[in-house]
């Protein structure tokens, strides 16, 4: 049986997660050519939590720079938000090959840079991006449609401090849904935008 190393985690001096220019931890090393951290506020109330970056995000070595990003703006522009007061980041760093879904292996070896991450940031109110997303920080299983629906999601690193989630449909699901979202996606969106303004609570807690 293979035994993985542990994990050297350093920090910048603001005390964000940094990942070193050489992980190899997991395969997705091999074809990638940016290793996407994550951006925004490091004091943010809002933090939000996707899959993995695509094939734009790679590339800049920023989170949701593609059309998912331009819909996820959209979003937070409909809620009062803006990208500079939130931070956004995703449950692996390194983009999954022809944009698929990270594995489970992946997906473990990323998690202590994401949990450093959130104990870094402190966010008062984590928002999942899709299923991936959703499962790995609540630990709870199905359709994205059942996440959804269950107003007691947390996230847990101290026992004594649960953060609240807030799921959402990710950007990309919404773009898959329909043209200038129209049909089907328009209640998905008006959906995520009267969630996303549920999150803006959080920023006036303390």
């Amino acid at each position: 049986m293979r035994h993985t190393p542990p994990l050297q985690v350093t920090y910048q001096n603001d005390g964000t997660q940094m990942i070193p220019d050489n992980c190899t931890l997991c395969p997705l090393h091999k074809e990638r050519t940016n290793i996407v951290i994550g951006t925004g506020d490091l004091h943010a109330a809002i933090m939000f939590v996707g899959e993995a970056p695509g094939e734009q995000e790679d590339l800049k070595g920023d989170p949701f720079v593609g059309p998912a990003g331009k819909l996820l703006d959209k979003l937070l522009h409909k809620a009062g938000l803006k990208r500079k007061d939130v931070f956004i980041t995703n449950v692996v760093k390194c983009r999954p090959p022809g944009n698929r879904e990270p594995t489970p292996e992946e997906i473990h070896m990323c998690s202590p840079f994401l949990r450093k991450q959130i104990q870094a940031i402190q966010p008062r109110v984590l928002v999942t991006l899709g299923r991936v997303a959703t499962q790995r920080l609540t630990f709870q299983f199905g359709a994205m449609g059942d996440l959804l629906s269950n107003p007691n999601l947390t996230y847990t690193y101290r026992e004594d401090a649960p953060i609240p989630v807030l799921a959402l449909y990710h950007p990309s699901y919404l773009l898959r849904q329909g043209a200038a979202l129209r049909g089907k996606a328009k209640p998905l969106f008006l959906d995520a935008v009267a969630r996303l303004k549920r999150a803006t609570e959080y920023q006036q807690v303390g």
